[in-house]
């Protein structure tokens, strides 16, 4: 299964990737700056949903590590805020 973001980030990766290309054909800087952040964000994009396809796979197959970790989180999150 692939998570909406990591097809989004591709999408938006090849979009500044050709709007990186055309500006440098151009000659024109501002487009092509543009296009280098779009295909920064979209490669961003995509390792994030990477990241959250392997954390969904983890809970699926590991469901008490899972909870293990987040009930540990929530404890360290509860004793800060006492603090």
């Amino acid at each position: 299964m692939v998570d909406e973001n990591e097809v989004e980030g591709a999408a938006q990766e090849f979009g500044g990737t050709v709007q990186d290309a055309v500006g440098g054909l151009a000659g024109d800087a501002k487009m092509q700056a543009e296009g280098k952040w779009n295909k920064a964000a979209g490669q961003a994009k995509q390792t994030f949903g990477e990241a959250a396809e392997e954390v969904r796979e983890q809970v699926k197959n590991k469901p008490l590590t899972a909870l293990a970790i987040v009930a540990g989180v929530f404890l360290t999150l509860g004793f800060l805020a006492k603090r």
